[in-house]
């Protein structure tokens, strides 16, 4: 798996280090071990979530600013455990309202040896930080638009939420609501991915 991964890796622009990519394939692991028990993703072959789970997430990392993000519907950690381990420097806060995932991303923290992340367990609107987050990172979480409304009081005042969308993108940036403005839209190249992603940037209109 590691060699896979490895030439997944060779064919982006993204740099991870020989621990780096240890880290991914025992990521990869656990969430295989944990799956059938858990059912924490739909993906059943660990040679798929490399490429629809792990490159799927970490191709956002060259877009990202800031030191403090937040993952809203992590599920079983994506892409923030990824991204935490491509940016061992950032702190990521996992949040999902479903405690055996939270248990699971608590596993991962421990055997990963991930101090840069902290999984918790509440739905999106009750999270209350005491400090607004630089980035707001959703993937396959919600409408633009519901994401937007439930997640406006998290970014700090020059904070940016950052959308990972399949292809319909241009439909939901149409009915998108006033207190934001479309900074960016990255389309994202996912090797050996059949599928269109991209990456939305957004922050809060003046």
């Amino acid at each position: 798996m590691l060699t896979t991964l490895r030439k997944l890796v060779a064919q982006t622009d993204l740099y991870l280090s020989e621990s780096q990519l240890a880290q991914c394939v025992q990521y990869v692991a656990l969430l295989d071990k944990w799956n059938s028990a858990y059912n924490l993703t739909s993906i059943r072959d660990p040679q798929e979530m490399l490429i629809k789970h792990v490159l799927d997430s970490l191709v956002v990392a060259p877009y990202l600013t800031g030191q403090r993000f937040i993952d809203v519907g992590t599920g079983p950690g994506l892409p923030g455990v990824l991204l935490a381990i491509y940016y061992p420097d950032k702190d990521f806060t996992l949040l999902d309202s479903l405690g055996k995932r939270i248990r699971f991303l608590n596993q991962v923290k421990m055997q990963l040896k991930l101090q840069n992340i902290t999984p918790i367990q509440s739905r999106v609107e009750n999270h209350q930080p005491v400090l607004g987050y630089d980035g707001v990172i959703s993937r396959a979480f919600a409408s633009l638009n519901d994401m937007l409304s439930w997640c406006k009081h998290l970014p700090a005042p020059n904070g940016r939420f950052f959308a990972m969308k399949g292809a319909a993108v241009q439909e939901e940036i149409a009915a998108l609501p006033d207190f934001v403005k479309v900074d960016a839209i990255h389309n994202l190249q996912v090797p050996q991915l059949d599928a269109q992603r991209h990456l939305v940037v957004l922050s809060k209109s003046e």
